[in-house]
């Protein structure tokens, strides 16, 4: 039997590095930090080791195709596949940065929706039975979602939208957004928040597919807000320290074995949202 393994993107400092910090202290089996810089990582893995944890380092960048797939291979030969998927990578703008919306939105949407679904689409065929996949979202996507217009909250919220329509959905708004229309066509001014509206949308649709074609297999997969949290992204004002933060990853990284919820929800301080 491999050990069990669990993989965590964008760890070297903040919410991710503190969601490794908790699993080496509670996850049996081989807990991975990743990060996109390999000089970053490991400096991140001996300041754990210092601590008395094991942690091990896989470089990972998921902006990056070739990256992922050898990142993907790489868990599949040594592991057979992963057991725990933390997707905690994602970038913001600062509030006074000074770059254009239309940079913006597509350089977030990149980032937050499209290289986390590249990371899914690589990633969910190698998830072993039994299986936690956890996407730190943030409930900036809910209030987002809140403040679209009727049609668009009507497809982000219906059962049969696809993941085409939806990457569909989310290309739009990047056009829409480079022209300065967004806002006409019934998209709120924030990228982030649009971002973290697709993933966890995303996370439902894919928790959908997942309960059609590998029944068995009882994988949960979920979206989650870790809060407001005291990082470089969130600057120092915010309550939360990241090891707060973690706490709501962590426990849906470690719903016990026959759990059946939750599953394609949006979580927030362990408790499901309305979405």
């Amino acid at each position: 039997m491999s050990p069990r393994v669990a993989v965590v993107t964008g760890s070297n400092k903040g919410i991710g590095l503190a969601i490794v910090k908790a699993l080496c202290q509670k996850f049996e089996g081989d807990v991975y930090l990743t990060a996109r810089d390999s000089g970053r990582g490991e400096e991140a893995v001996k300041s754990l080791a210092s601590e008395g944890l094991k942690p091990m380092f896989h470089q990972l960048d998921i902006n990056d195709l070739s990256s992922i797939t050898a990142a993907a291979a790489y868990f599949k030969d040594k592991y057979g596949g992963v057991d725990v998927l933390v997707n905690n990578a994602g970038i913001a703008f600062k509030t006074a940065d000074t770059a254009p919306f239309a940079t913006q939105a597509e350089v977030t949407l990149k980032t937050n929706f499209f290289a986390t679904r590249d990371m899914l689409t690589h990633f969910m065929p190698i998830i072993k039975a039994g299986g936690r996949v956890v996407n730190v979202s943030s409930f900036v996507g809910s209030r987002t979602l809140n403040n679209c217009s009727p049609a668009l909250q009507e497809r982000f919220r219906s059962e049969d939208l696809s993941e085409e329509e939806l990457v569909g959905l989310m290309e739009r708004f990047v056009e829409e957004a480079k022209k300065g229309e967004h806002k006409q066509k019934g998209w709120p001014d924030t990228a982030y928040g649009v971002s973290k509206t697709g993933l966890t949308t995303l996370s439902m649709i894919l928790a959908r597919r997942l309960s059609k074609e590998r029944p068995g297999d009882q994988i949960l997969l979920n979206a989650c807000c870790p809060g407001w949290v005291r990082t470089d992204m969130a600057g120092p004002k915010a309550p939360k320290s990241p090891e707060e933060g973690a706490e709501t990853p962590v426990y849906l990284s470690l719903l016990p074995a026959g759990t059946t919820q939750p599953h394609g929800r949006f979580v927030s301080e362990k408790q499901v949202q309305p979405w």
